[in-house]
């Protein structure tokens, strides 16, 4: 029998339907919401053959483990596709950007980081099978959808890792406040991004691994930035690193 877990969240659940609907086996919503978020979502899924049962808030709480569900609980099938390094190289369609987490153990903060991999373009994120949160309900909410775009690799040994996308010709670079300014930094070409856990930073082993270490220049009081809101700077950077170079090589022909 295929298990099950619950997904909730607007943007998580509508996400789901949109990527995979038929990996979704019934939702539940508050027999209270009425609004068009919840009758578009309800249309959504019945146009899809899915089951919509419209049940009080104290149900909801349950099924989700907790209230902040606004008012929407999927039951889905747990399995995702299971998809390697070698998968996302094979569909590249342009150099690689991809986001690894050593030792992230926030759900929150993971479901933000796949949140930014899908709005600054990266193909993928990374993340240890030990020591580090896996893809859960928390994680899916937080990502608003992203959970169902991006996707997250587990891996048995993140130096190993990065050694093998070394030879995939990717430049690693480790976030770190030791190293050079992010304003100065090569961001060109294929680029995976490394990043530690919030108080502790890249392990020992994971930074000796990476290619280079970027500080992003701070200029008030903080001496450290929450991880997911460096991830998205630094994804950015590179973004906007790469549509610099593209511009300069279309003006230069």
């Amino acid at each position: 029998m295929a298990t099950t877990r619950t997904l909730f969240g607007f943007h998580a659940v509508t996400a789901r339907l949109r990527q995979r609907a038929s990996a979704v086996e019934a939702i539940y919503v508050d027999a209270a919401r009425n609004d068009a978020r919840a009758r578009d979502l309800a249309a959504r899924a019945r146009a899809a053959g899915i089951a919509v049962h419209a049940v009080d808030a104290a149900r909801l709480a349950a099924l989700a483990g907790h209230g902040s569900h606004q008012g929407v609980v999927a039951i889905v099938d747990a399995q995702r596709p299971y998809v390697t390094l070698d998968d996302v190289f094979a569909e590249l369609a342009e150099p690689a950007l991809l986001l690894l987490l050593d030792g992230v153990t926030d759900p929150h903060n993971l479901g933000a980081c796949l949140r930014n991999a899908d709005a600054f373009g990266a193909q993928a994120v990374i993340v240890p099978k030990d020591r580090a949160v896996g893809l859960n309900a928390t994680v899916a909410k937080a990502a608003s959808g992203a959970a169902e775009t991006v996707p997250l690799i587990a891996v048995t040994n993140l130096a190993r890792t990065l050694g093998d996308l070394k030879q995939r010709g990717v430049w690693v670079l480790g976030a770190d406040e030791r190293g050079e300014s992010l304003h100065d930094a090569d961001l060109g070409g294929p680029v995976a991004w490394v990043f530690g856990a919030e108080g502790q930073g890249l392990r020992r082993l994971t930074r000796e691994s990476c290619d280079r270490l970027i500080a992003i220049p701070l200029s008030g009081a903080v001496e450290s930035l929450n991880v997911s809101v460096a991830a998205g700077i630094c994804l950015y950077a590179t973004r906007a690193a790469r549509a610099r170079a593209i511009a300069a090589g279309n003006a230069v022909g």
